[in-house]
């Protein structure tokens, strides 16, 4: 078995003080495909304005858990709460907060970046006039303006990645999914969506729930829930992570909680 390291102070794993409700809430969690069990007992808390880093090896149930903040798939065990609000008892208040960024792209490749964004704007019910003032702010946001009349084939992936992020906060969402968000990008383009998602946390206050299993996305002050197996083996900032399990740095505190023990004979 893994080790398993538990919670921390409030200060350090990114969970709410007094004075600071959670925006997100993943209580009790647990899941299964037939008998296998994908997700067994999650729970964390992701603050406004974070950028909270949901590591782990590919297989560990980041993508599950997605899919069911999402409503992707529906709730087996235990709750999701954002702002306080159930997810088991209103859905669509929740996901109505809720914009999200798939690990495979889900953007149309024939229509233009501006069809793609009205569509998406329109199954929000998002007005006409609202949607151009929505999609130039997002687009300039992520310095795609001037490819609102580009078909979306023809844009590498780092563009198609930030056209993803901007329709995923056209309704303006409090909470943002991204699911192994840079996978297939270079350095370079890696670097700046990180970057960019950053800067939403900072001055938009949207809290960033970040799937990865690419270590160096992940800087020492940020919350990490690391996900093993379906379970939590850790639930604290990068930082204590590594001090509390002896090691130098996040790879090798990664590597030694997710080793099999062995078996003394």
């Amino acid at each position: 078995m893994s080790t398993i390291l538990k919670n921390t102070s409030q200060s350090e794993t990114g969970k709410s003080s007094g004075s600071t409700p959670p925006l997100l809430q993943v209580i009790d969690l647990g899941f299964s495909y037939g008998a296998k069990q994908a997700l067994k007992n999650i729970n964390f808390e992701l603050i406004t304005g974070r950028f909270h880093a949901l590591l782990g090896p590919n297989g560990a149930g980041k993508t599950t858990l997605f899919a069911l903040i999402s409503r992707l798939f529906n709730l087996q065990e235990g709750d999701i709460l954002l702002d306080g609000c159930s997810l088991r008892k209103a859905p669509a208040q929740v996901l109505s907060n809720v914009g999200m960024v798939f690990q495979q792209s889900t953007l149309d490749l024939d229509l233009s970046v501006a069809e793609n964004l009205h569509y998406h704007a329109s199954l929000h019910g998002i007005g006409e006039a609202r949607r151009r003032q929505r999609i130039a702010i997002e687009l300039a946001r992520v310095e795609m303006e001037n490819y609102q009349h580009t078909r979306v084939r023809t844009l590498n992936g780092g563009h198609r990645r930030r056209i993803e992020i901007a329709r995923a906060l056209l309704h303006q969402p409090r909470l943002l999914l991204l699911d192994e968000a840079t996978v297939g990008l270079d350095t370079r383009a890696r670097t700046e969506i990180n970057k960019h998602v950053r800067k939403l946390c900072m001055n938009q206050e949207v809290g960033v729930l970040w799937a990865t299993h690419l270590i160096e996305e992940i800087d020492p002050n940020d919350p990490v829930t690391l996900l093993h197996k379906g379970q939590v083996l850790a639930n604290a900032n990068s930082l204590e992570i590594c001090q509390r399990s002896g090691h130098a740095n996040l790879v090798e505190a990664f590597e030694s909680l997710t080793r099999p023990q062995q078996v003394k004979t």
